[in-house]
């Protein structure tokens, strides 16, 4: 519930000052008029908090009931004072579509208070919310937004589920080899001393678990440090490039390829059906793509485009999308349908890319059972070696 700095009145003339919750300046006044106090001004009080981009179902909630809203007929300052007032969104939430709510008061349209509010609203929102304004379709415009961040989300909820059993099999393979090498290796430690020889492979599997015993904070150490540098230099833009460019080859890619032409497919038959140009369609679909790689080659699409050429021919270049895509953006062009055909073909590649995503899940699982049964067989050989060759010498002197 927001919180207003008020000055009123009391029957005696005495004014009083301080400050109350209230749902709106409306609530605010019915509750002095009860207590018997005259309401002379009332202003909201905003709380510092660091704007962070809201998830996008988060956005979904907040456009679906934004949409739904409209569409009955409430205003649009009243629409966002309702969402802003639901129990169940959180406390950041409510201060910033009450931000959004008094601006439009002040008379700011809706996409330049979202864009105050950078990074909180992601550019296709306040560029489709911009083109809606103009339009006149702000209902069926907020109402498409909620079925593609929900698409979005979903598929970013299922990628996360299908990574649950591998992470449960990483965690596996790494207590398997704190338990090898903390505790069963060094039982065999005093055998293996009284041996004239070691075969290379004991010799380095006891010299890892001495190291694991003893100095595991060492290895705690190294593991930490890998894991901060590593994601340091993941970000760099020239790794991020070469990492995205392998993502895109291979069988891997195949599959990969289907994900991205979806993003880019979604993203820009919303905005071309929301009146939105070309160029501005392509500007803003780009950077939802998710691989730097593409993202790099669409310099040059821009170029084509701007330079009269049709939009599928300058996709057939790119590397990173299914060919299917710049294919069926060309009938939309021959036939004057490319809204409907961008949207089509956004649909298909919706459902493929979900498929393309349990592909590339499977593929994972496998390779962490084989990875856990190479260690795990590289243990047991390094132990039985150098014991079945003390049976063998045992077995010659006899």
């Amino acid at each position: 519930m927001p919180e207003y700095k008020y000055q009123a009145q009391d029957s005696k003339g005495k004014i009083v000052k301080g400050k109350a919750e209230a749902y709106d300046e409306t609530d605010l006044q019915k509750r002095f008029h009860d207590s018997g106090l005259l309401l002379l001004e009332a202003k909201p009080l905003q709380k510092n908090v660091a704007l962070k981009p809201l998830k996008k179902p988060k956005l979904a909630d907040f456009c679906r009931q934004l949409g739904t809203l409209i569409k009955a007929g409430v205003t649009l300052v009243k629409a966002i004072e309702i969402i802003a007032n639901d129990e169940s969104i959180s406390d950041y939430e409510r201060q910033l579509f009450l931000r959004l709510r008094d601006r439009i008061v002040q008379g700011v349209a809706l996409s330049i208070a979202m864009e105050e509010l950078e990074p909180a609203f992601p550019p296709l929102l306040i560029f489709m919310i911009k083109a809606a304004e103009t339009s006149g379709t702000l209902d069926i415009t907020c109402l498409r937004l909620a079925d593609q961040y929900t698409s979005e989300s979903q598929l970013e909820q299922q990628a996360k589920n299908s990574l649950t059993y591998p992470k449960i099999l990483a965690v596996l393979i790494v207590i398997v080899v704190a338990i090898l090498f903390g505790y069963v290796l060094p039982q065999f430690e005093e055998m293996f001393s009284q041996l004239p020889s070691l075969p290379i492979p004991t010799r380095i599997l006891m010299g890892i678990s001495d190291f694991v015993a003893h100095k595991w904070y060492v290895l705690l150490v190294i593991v930490v440090l890998g894991i901060i540098f590593g994601k340091i230099i993941v970000k760099l833009p020239a790794v991020k490039y070469h990492i995205d460019h392998i993502k895109v080859m291979g069988a891997w890619g195949k599959l990969t390829k289907v994900i991205y032409s979806a993003r880019f497919a979604r993203t820009m038959s919303s905005l071309y059906l929301s009146g939105i140009p070309i160029h501005s369609c392509i500007e803003i679909s780009r950077s939802t793509i998710g691989n730097k790689y593409i993202e790099a080659q669409f310099d040059e699409v821009e170029k084509k485009v701007a330079g009269g050429s049709p939009l599928s021919s300058a996709l057939e270049e790119v590397n990173g999308f299914v060919s299917k895509l710049p294919s069926t953006i060309k009938v939309g062009e021959e036939t004057g349908m490319l809204g409907n055909m961008l949207q089509s073909v956004a649909n298909d590649l919706d459902f493929y890319s979900k498929q393309a995503l349990l592909k590339l899940t499977s593929y994972i699982e496998p390779v962490m059972i084989v990875v856990m049964a190479v260690i795990v067989g590289f243990v047991i050989i390094s132990i039985i070696q150098p014991i079945y060759q003390s049976y063998q010498t045992i077995g010659a002197g006899s």
